[in-house]
Parts: structure tokens; C-alpha cells; sequence
């Protein structure tokens, strides 16, 4: 079953990857090759992901009683690449195990 706290693992997981094609491979194709389609692309649904990612952390903040040191941390992992998937190691994966 579903729970939210997965729907937000899928979440962060999908954002996280959408934003690596985005950033270094959909980006040098559009600079080097002149070829803006794979930008194009990928920027929409990187887009929506990236506002679930947000929208989702919020509602789930007092649920899982971050504080603001480790909730500002799970935000900015939303722009820096591969920082979904530290959040998802660090604080997401053990409270499926817990």
C-alpha cells in the first residue's frame, strides 16, 4: 500500500533523475549540438516534480517533526544534484525501516 511518506520517496526519487538529465544531459546537448528538444523535453516534467518535491515536503514537515535545520537541508537537496538522493538515504529510508 501507499502510504505518503512513498508517494514522496517516488517523488524525490523521479525529481532527482529528472534533474540530472536535465543538468547534464539535456543542457550540453542544447549548448554544444544546438539541439534545445531534450531541454524542452524534460523541463516540463522536472517542473511539476520539482513543486511536488516542495509542496510534499511541506505537508510532510510537521508529520515527521523535522526541525528547521534538517528541513531547510531536505529543500535545498531539491536544487543541488543528487540531494534527493541523500534525503531519501538520510531521512526518508529509515523511517519505511522504523
Amino acid at each position: 500500500m501507499f502510504s505518503f511518506l512513498n508517494i514522496f520517496r517516488i517523488t524525490a526519487l523521479l525529481e532527482g533523475v529528472s534533474y540530472i538529465l536535465l543538468l547534464f544531459i539535456a543542457t550540453p546537448i542544447k549548448y554544444i549540438l544546438h539541439d534545445p528538444q531534450y531541454v524542452k523535453l524534460l523541463g516540463m516534467p522536472h517542473g511539476i516534480l520539482f513543486i511536488g518535491y516542495v509542496i510534499m515536503a511541506f505537508m510532510l514537515k510537521k508529520e515527521l517533526n523535522w526541525n528547521t535545520k534538517q528541513f531547510s537541508e531536505i529543500l535545498l537537496a531539491s536544487i543541488i544534484p543528487f540531494g534527493t538522493f541523500y534525503i531519501d538515504k538520510k531521512y526518508l529510508k529509515p523511517l519505511r525501516n522504523g
